[in-house]
C-alpha cells in the first residue's frame, strides 16, 4: 500500500496525530504509522459522596484556619492600637486609633531589650551546643559495629519516659555551680531524646553501609567520614533538629524562673511572663495618679511583646521549612 493510500484510509486527521515507528519489517523499512488516540475519553466524574467529602474537608480546614488565624490577627491589631481602645476591648481584627506606642515603650525599655538579646544568645548558643551533642551521641548509636549499642539506646530512651525530677535536677545544677549563670539554660537541656532518635534513624537508614566501607578502603577514619560525608548528606535532618531545639530554647522560661536570680540574665519570655501574670509594668510607674495609665500601658505591652517574641521564629521558619517535611518523615517509609 502506498503512502497516499494509507493517508486516505487513516482519514484527514491522521497528520495531526502523533506517530510511532513500525519495526516489524526490519530496520530497512521503518514506516511511520499514526498512533490512534482514544476517542471519548472523559474525566472521571465525582460522585455526590465525593463532593460532600471534599466540602466537609474544606470546611474543616477553614475552621482550623480561623481558629488559628483570628487570635493572631487580634493580637497584631491590639499591638497597633491605642492603649485606651485596647483596655476598653474595642479592638477586634483591625487596629483602632493606630498607634505604635506599645512598640516604642517595649523597644526603649532596657529590661525588655536586654531580655530579647538574652533570648537570642540562649537560642543561638543553645542550638549549636544541642545539635553538636545530639550528633555526637546519635552517630555512634547508628553504627551496627558499636559494642553495646542496644543497651545504650535503651538507657537513652528510658530517660524520655522517666526523669530524675525537679528537685534532683536543681541539686545537680547547683552542685555544678551553674545557678544564676547563662549555662543553666543551655547545659541541662542540651540533649533531647526525641532528637537523638531522629538523628540516629537518619544516619542508619539514609547513609548506606557500603558508603562507609568504601570510605574505609580509601583510608577515611570515623571522624573524617562523619565530617566529610555524613554531615553534608544529613542537612535536612540537621535543619529539622536545629529548628526543634531553637523553638524550645526560645519559648523556654521555666528553667530561667528556677535557676536565674539576676534580672539582667532573664530571657524575653520571663519578662513577658512578669507582664502577663504578675501585671508589672517595666516602666516603673508607682504613682497613684498614674495607675490607670499604667494598667492601660501594661495591657498594650502584653500584645506588643507577644508580637516581638514571635518575630524571630517566624523569620527562621521559612528557611528550614523545605527540610522539615523531609526530615520529620525519616524512617516512616521503607524502600
Amino acid at each position: 500500500m502506498s503512502r497516499s493510500q494509507m493517508a486516505a484510509v487513516a482519514g484527514p486527521d491522521s497528520q495531526d496525530r502523533p506517530a510511532v515507528l513500525d519495526t516489524r519489517q526490519g530496520a530497512g523499512s521503518l514506516r511511520r504509522l499514526p498512533l490512534l488516540r482514544r476517542r471519548g475519553s472523559r474525566r472521571i466524574q465525582e460522585t455526590r459522596v465525593d463532593r460532600m467529602f471534599l466540602f466537609c474537608t474544606y470546611l474543616l480546614l477553614c475552621t482550623f484556619l480561623a481558629v488559628v488565624l483570628l487570635p493572631l490577627l487580634n493580637i497584631v491589631a491590639s499591638s497597633l492600637s491605642d492603649p485606651i481602645a485596647v483596655s476598653s476591648g474595642r479592638v477586634l481584627l483591625w487596629p483602632v486609633d493606630f498607634s505604635l506606642r506599645g512598640y516604642e515603650v517595649a523597644l526603649s525599655d532596657p529590661q525588655i531589650v536586654t531580655g530579647f538579646l538574652n533570648s537570642l544568645f540562649y537560642t543561638a548558643v543553645g542550638t549549636v551546643v544541642s545539635v553538636g551533642f545530639t550528633i555526637a551521641l546519635a552517630y555512634p548509636l547508628s553504627r551496627k559495629s558499636l559494642f553495646g549499642r542496644g543497651p545504650v539506646m535503651a538507657v537513652v530512651v528510658f530517660t524520655m519516659l522517666f526523669s530524675g525530677g525537679l528537685i534532683p535536677t536543681y541539686l545537680v545544677v547547683q552542685e555544678l555551680g551553674m545557678i544564676n549563670t547563662r549555662w543553666a539554660l543551655i547545659i541541662p537541656q542540651a540533649i533531647g531524646v526525641w532528637q537523638v532518635v531522629i538523628a540516629s534513624t537518619y544516619f542508619r537508614t539514609m547513609i548506606p553501609d557500603e558508603l562507609y566501607e568504601a570510605a574505609q578502603i580509601d583510608g577515611c577514619g570515623d571522624l573524617r567520614f562523619l565530617w566529610k560525608v555524613a554531615l553534608p548528606l544529613a542537612k535536612p535532618m540537621i535543619a529539622v533538629v536545629a529548628l526543634m531545639y531553637a523553638i524550645t530554647q526560645w519559648n523556654s522560661y521555666f528553667d530561667a524562673l528556677l535557676y536565674l536570680k539576676d534580672a539582667d540574665l532573664y530571657p524575653i519570655q520571663l519578662v513577658l511572663r512578669n507582664i502577663l501574670i504578675l501585671n508589672t509594668s517595666p516602666s516603673g510607674m508607682t504613682d497613684a495618679t498614674q495607675m490607670l495609665e499604667r494598667q492601660q500601658l501594661a495591657d498594650l505591652l502584653k500584645y506588643s511583646l507577644i508580637v516581638i517574641a514571635s518575630v524571630p521564629v517566624l523569620l527562621i521558619y521559612p528557611f528550614v521549612a523545605r527540610y522539615f517535611t523531609k526530615g520529620i518523615m525519616i524512617g516512616a517509609i521503607k524502600g
